[in-house]
């Protein structure tokens, strides 16, 4: 019995598990051919929307290709029609090119034709020529053996004749037409240089008096001369060799003189002794360390003068060297006149004129500030300051007209622009001007008498007189050696000379004077 039950129980054990087999089967085989037909339908839809979008994107395209096709279609067109309407053109001006060739050559075929004609008259007028010179040249022969008979000279005798009086009445016409020349051109020159030299002089408000380095020291009593000289002299010479300046103490009551070629040393010993006085430490330790400190701060106001210069007169890019040089000439004089205040004056009164002129003012300004800067080492070069100024501003890189300018000033060389010639009217005006030198007497005479014998020197010059302080010199000629066209002459010549051999400022007027005196007494 339990054998069976077992039995049975397996039986029913291998149905179940072959009925859950067949079970399984068709549950999967249901839910596969249903997952199959929506995966079919989903592949359907997707097919079809894909068709559409296709379509869609070829219709788009179509669309595109055809807008493309008009536009380039319609560019070509108007490139097309542009084109016709350039060669439309092209060919007008070709056409009327050929006609005014086709003019120019018919005018030409007519000048020709009137060339020719005149050249057949021209021929027939030189023939004419030809036969009426033969006969002049027979009637010029006839006619020279005439004159010889009558007038008992020879060709070559009547030849100088003739030509010594044309050349006597050509000198004539000559110096005449010079006369109304120069008096034309002397008119018209002095008028226009009257007005710009006024107009400069009037911008330019320079003072009028004249500055001088100071040499001597005042002492507040002749006690102090002791304490300056010091025992056995150590003081004196102390101070001697630390400023390199003689130290002059003489009888003058209350006062040292102080001598130096160099003023910028001497300002410097100037101004150590004034210091040591107020300080009444007098030895040679504490002239050292004074005179070192004044050198140092000499420098320093040396270097800031020069810049204020450069600065009050708007310039630029000044080379610092150049600078200092500037600075220096303040302590320098020339017949008094002191260099810096006469370069700035030739400064404002160049710019003035250029102003007049419409030329560079800038420039003017700097040759006018830097034509003497030669001055402030002429104690230490040799040779004319104008030289070594241009060798300086060469040196530190000044453009040339701006060194022709400094170099000719003087007429060491000639100018070589308008700049040079106003830096020279400009120097005379500045070093001509009341109070601006002094000349000392014995130079005065000797330049006035070496006037007068420059005039003197010439052939028919009776007397010669300087006038004016030397501004002016007249000269009588002697009426019988001296024509009235002659004087003109001489007196070019003379102010040449004057020019070449004189040395002056300003100028000097030169007046030839000739007459004839005819005296009778009635008794």
């Amino acid at each position: 019995m339990e054998a069976n039950l077992k039995m049975l129980v397996n039986v029913i054990e291998v149905l179940v598990f072959i009925l859950t087999f067949f079970a399984g089967y068709f549950i999967r085989k249901f839910f596969s051919e249903r997952h199959l037909r929506e995966t079919e339908e989903r592949a359907g839809k997707l097919l079809e929307e894909s068709k559409k979008e296709l379509e869609n994107r070829k219709k788009e395209l179509e669309l595109e290709s055809k807008d493309l096709k008009f536009r380039l279609r319609s560019d070509f067109e108007k490139e097309t029609k542009d084109r016709r309407q350039e060669l439309s053109n092209l060919e007008k001006r070709l056409a009327q090119k050929e006609e005014n060739i086709d003019r120019k050559v018919d005018i030409l075929d007519k000048k020709e034709k009137e060339i020719s004609r005149r050249e057949g008259l021209l021929v027939d007028k030189e023939k004419s020529i030809e036969s009426r010179q033969g006969e002049l040249s027979r009637l010029l022969i006839e006619e020279k053996q005439k004159l010889q008979r009558i007038s008992g000279l020879s060709v070559e005798e009547a030849k100088k004749l003739f030509l010594r009086r044309v050349e006597d009445d050509a000198q004539r016409e000559a110096q005449i037409l010079f006369k109304e020349i120069q008096d034309r051109t002397r008119v018209s020159a002095d008028d226009k240089a009257k007005e710009i030299l006024a107009v400069a002089m009037q911008k330019c408000a320079a003072e009028h008096v004249t500055n001088t380095t100071v040499s001597v020291v005042p002492l507040p009593n002749d006690e102090m001369k002791g304490r300056i000289i010091g025992r056995e002299g150590r003081n004196i010479r102390a101070l001697e060799i630390a400023t390199g300046v003689d130290v002059i103490i003489d009888d003058t009551p209350e006062a040292v003189i102080l001598s130096c070629f160099d003023t910028v040393k001497r300002e410097i010993a100037r101004i150590s002794l004034e210091r040591l006085l107020r300080d009444g430490r007098i030895h040679p330790g504490r002239i050292e360390e004074v005179v070192g400190k004044v050198k140092q701060e000499m420098a320093n106001n040396i270097k800031e003068e020069g810049e204020h210069t450069i600065f009050e007169l708007g310039l630029q890019r000044v080379h610092p060297e150049i600078v200092k040089l500037i600075g220096r000439l303040k302590y320098r004089t020339s017949y008094g006149q002191n260099a810096l205040q006469h370069m700035k004056e030739v400064a404002l009164l160049m710019a003035a004129m250029a102003g007049e002129l419409s030329l560079d003012v800038t420039l003017a300004k700097r040759i006018g500030l830097l034509h003497d800067i030669g001055k402030a080492v002429t104690h230490e070069v040799e040779g004319p300051h104008a030289k070594i100024g241009a060798d300086l501003a060469k040196k530190y890189g000044e453009i040339p007209d701006i060194l022709n300018a400094i170099s000719s000033h003087h007429e060491e060389e000639e100018p070589a622009s308008i700049y040079a010639v106003l830096l020279q009217a400009a120097d005379a005006v500045s070093a001509s001007r009341p109070g601006a030198r002094r000349e000392t007497l014995e130079n005065y005479i000797k330049r006035l008498e070496k006037l007068e014998s420059i005039a003197d020197s010439f052939k028919g010059v009776e007397k010669a007189y300087a006038i004016q302080a030397g501004r002016e010199i007249r000269i009588i000629v002697q009426p019988e050696k001296i024509s009235d066209l002659q004087s003109i002459g001489l007196s070019r010549e003379i102010k040449k000379k004057i020019e070449e051999g004189l040395e002056y400022p300003g100028q000097i007027k030169v007046t030839v004077i000739r007459e004839t005196r005819a005296i009778e007494y009635a008794k």
